[in-house]
């Protein structure tokens, strides 16, 4: 448990939470400031505060819950046309609580959840010179 993270208290049960479910490596519980009714969180019960931190098994294993309570969320009678499941990591990616957590949550017309971006298309030769950095990347990683 980290001091003053409210993820860790609600793990511990300090702080108060609707728990949607949880097992021995996650809760799962409704977001407080939700985008639309039925946003549900998935943390991990060990503090990380993001990709870096957490182990890729517990990760992997946050990501299948996460997976669950969308399909569950098509079939819970909540107004969802359509699910997105986020995850920002690091303060420009708008990570606000610097505990690692999955962001679950009903979509539909007309709600107010917008990601605005320049979706132009990239030149090939950026995109294979920026695939060869990913490669470094994960050759570092092992």
């Amino acid at each position: 448990m980290h001091e003053e993270c409210v993820f860790c208290a609600i793990v511990a049960g300090e702080a108060e939470a609707s728990v949607v479910c949880e097992d021995d490596r996650v809760v799962a519980f409704m977001d407080l400031g939700a985008v639309t009714p039925g946003h549900v969180l998935v943390v991990p019960r060990v503090h990380a505060v993001g990709l870096e931190d957490l182990d890729e098994d517990t990760s992997a294993h946050v990501w299948r819950v996460g997976h669950r309570i969308g399909r569950a969320l098509r079939r819970s009678g909540l107004h969802c046309e359509g699910v997105n499941v986020f995850l920002a990591d690091g303060e420009a990616a708008f990570q606000e609580i610097f505990h690692f957590h999955l962001r679950v949550f009903p979509r539909f017309r007309g709600d107010s959840f917008r990601i605005d971006a320049d979706w132009s298309t990239r030149a090939r030769h950026l995109l294979d010179e920026e695939a060869l950095r990913v490669r470094r990347g994960l050759a570092e990683i092992g």
